[in-house]
């Protein structure tokens, strides 16, 4: 299985919508991903994707499967949109934090122990995703906490979108030794399968930027502010707007496309996963057939 969480520490990278779009590519091949959010704001993967509409309501949800506490099944939680299975954010995951530790609490009073960055494998053990999923992506948020040692704890790789600027190499060059103190805390060992630079202008700062970054980097994307900004008004991957609500299809956008296909298969290289139906790069009519 291919597991990862996309992270930066840096944001207005497109952490989102690389999680999102990588998944797409995931499933265009023929796989099947299961998408797990983990950032409690509202411009979240659940909204790009328009799986937010319960996200006020008193219903199950993932921070209740967390601290031990379901009202249901976690696969009932699931929704499928574009090939791609996933968990909808909900409100409650703003207080993850407490809740994780008020478990924690009550537990060590009762004699148990409960690891606060352990729940979030425990739950998909317990559901049988290695079993039932071919990839596992996690977007938790930038900030340090719960949500994001529960996805590193879960995935135990990272997939680093990069802003090719000084504030991107800081944050980047800032990893190492987060992922140093992430593997001390969780007793896990935590690696980077690539870094993903976002919005390259080629310029010569950027370029000596990037031959500083000493992580894998399969593709290098270019400025797409409008094809980014499509998804979101549309709530939908980038492959789905350009064949649904672009009157035309621009040659530069049609490349974005096949450098997330091609990222998609170099990830899923690295653990020996092999795609059953791969598309060509970049053809946006590619249908997708789960096996």
């Amino acid at each position: 299985m291919l597991a990862y969480s996309t992270y930066s520490e840096a944001g207005g990278v497109g952490k989102t919508t690389t999680a999102a779009n990588l998944a797409v590519a995931h499933a265009r091949a023929g796989l099947k991903p299961l998408v797990v959010p983990l950032d409690p704001q509202d411009g979240d993967l659940s909204r790009l994707f328009g799986v937010d509409d319960q996200r006020t309501e008193p219903v199950d949800n993932l921070t209740r499967h967390l601290i031990r506490r379901p009202k249901g099944d976690l696969n009932d939680l699931i929704r499928t949109v574009e090939g791609v299975d996933i968990i909808p954010e909900h409100n409650m995951l703003s207080d993850l934090a407490e809740y994780l530790q008020r478990e924690k609490d009550q537990a060590e009073a009762m004699g148990e122990a409960f690891g606060m960055h352990s729940q979030l494998l425990r739950v998909l053990q317990e559901a049988g995703v290695p079993e039932k999923y071919d990839v596992l992506i996690c977007d938790p948020p930038a900030t340090e906490g719960p949500h994001l040692y529960n996805a590193i704890h879960a995935t135990r790789s990272l997939v680093i979108p990069v802003e090719p600027s000084a504030k991107g190499k800081a944050a980047v060059q800032g990893l190492e030794s987060l992922v140093a103190g992430l593997e001390d805390q969780l007793n896990v060992e935590v690696g980077v399968l690539a870094a993903v630079p976002v919005g390259f202008k080629d310029t010569r700062d950027q370029r000596t930027i990037l031959d500083e970054i000493e992580y894998p980097i399969p593709e290098i994307i270019g400025e797409r502010a409008s094809l980014m900004e499509g998804c979101w008004m549309q709530q939908c991957s980038a492959f789905r707007y350009v064949r649904e609500f672009r009157d035309r299809r621009r040659d530069y956008e049609i490349n974005t496309l096949a450098q997330f296909d091609s990222i998609a298969r170099q990830l899923e290289t690295e653990v020996g996963l092999e795609a059953p139906n791969p598309p060509e790069p970049g053809d946006v009519d590619h249908e997708v057939v789960i096996a």
